[in-house]
């Protein structure tokens, strides 16, 4: 069995990633922050170079699929110096990584980007993922880079316990009409990235669903999924609350589209299904 490191284990989408390793055969280590969960019994800190060399030193894994993130999404500390580490343990050890990024590296000025596009952040956390990319790139030019949408599916991905939260009045705010995205289920996603682990496929590829949704749209299927009263969701644009912030922004999903055995639903499909 080819083993397999994912960092990040005990995450929304670590998690769904090592699950579904760990059904499909692969010798798995997932790693975990502060608690082990189901397939995370490897306490690492990405923050720290020297336990990620040892840790990748130790477990010798034929590929890293690296989902770790900050507990806040400003942790420049985890998502750009610890993706820094991984990539250098990596690139010490010859070992493959898959990298997930994400659509925040982009300002939204264009609107469509595809592969080529170069990231343009506007906030701190677009450019903490934009810099990861930068280290990945230069330290293993053989990675895979996996830039992302909005993860829903399962129940408990952030955008879902924020619409449950906003319709339960247990925090304030509301969901944007004028942020448009492509959102991916985390099943598809998880699926894409351990097709990738398996290959070779270099530099970025986008990796989103089918479907271009409003968060506020987004929060209304998951209303709709979970018995929820979609009136009860406060709407706003991000231009008026948050002016800066990036709007609409769409990954392009072509080369994923003819690369990838796994299919990419869009939300209007997922959501009506079965978590």
């Amino acid at each position: 069995m080819t083993r397999l490191m994912v960092t990040g284990a005990t995450g929304h989408l670590g998690r769904r990633v090592a699950a579904r390793a760990a059904a499909a055969g692969w010798a798995l280590t997932g790693t975990y922050l502060s608690r082990p969960g189901e397939h995370a019994d490897e306490q690492l800190d990405v923050r720290d170079a020297d336990a990620v060399r040892k840790s990748v030193e130790r477990i010798r894994p034929a590929v890293v699929v690296h989902a770790a993130a900050g507990r806040d999404r400003d942790d420049w500390r985890t998502n750009a110096d610890g993706a820094a580490h991984v990539a250098v343990a990596c690139a010490a050890a010859g070992v493959r990584l898959v990298h997930v990024s994400s659509d925040a590296v982009f300002s939204g000025r264009a609107v469509d980007y595809d592969e080529s596009a170069e990231p343009d952040p506007v906030y701190r956390y677009g450019a903490s993922k934009a810099a990861a990319e930068t280290a990945v790139r230069a330290v293993v030019p053989t990675a895979a880079v996996v830039r992302t949408s909005l993860i829903v599916g399962g129940g408990d991905g952030g955008h879902e316990t924020l619409t449950h939260d906003l319709v339960a009045g247990r925090v304030t705010g509301a969901l944007f009409t004028d942020q448009i995205r492509r959102p991916v289920h985390v099943d598809d996603l998880a699926d894409a990235l351990l097709e990738l682990a398996a290959g070779d496929y270099a530099g970025v590829l986008n990796v989103a669903g089918a479907d271009v949704l409003s968060r506020y749209d987004l929060g209304v299927l998951v209303a709709r999924r979970d018995g929820l009263d979609p009136a009860a969701i406060p709407a706003a644009r991000a231009a008026d609350v948050r002016p800066g912030l990036p709007t609409d922004v769409r990954l392009r999903t072509e080369r994923a589209a003819a690369l990838l055995r796994t299919r990419l639903r869009g939300a209007q499909e997922f959501m009506t299904a079965a978590f």
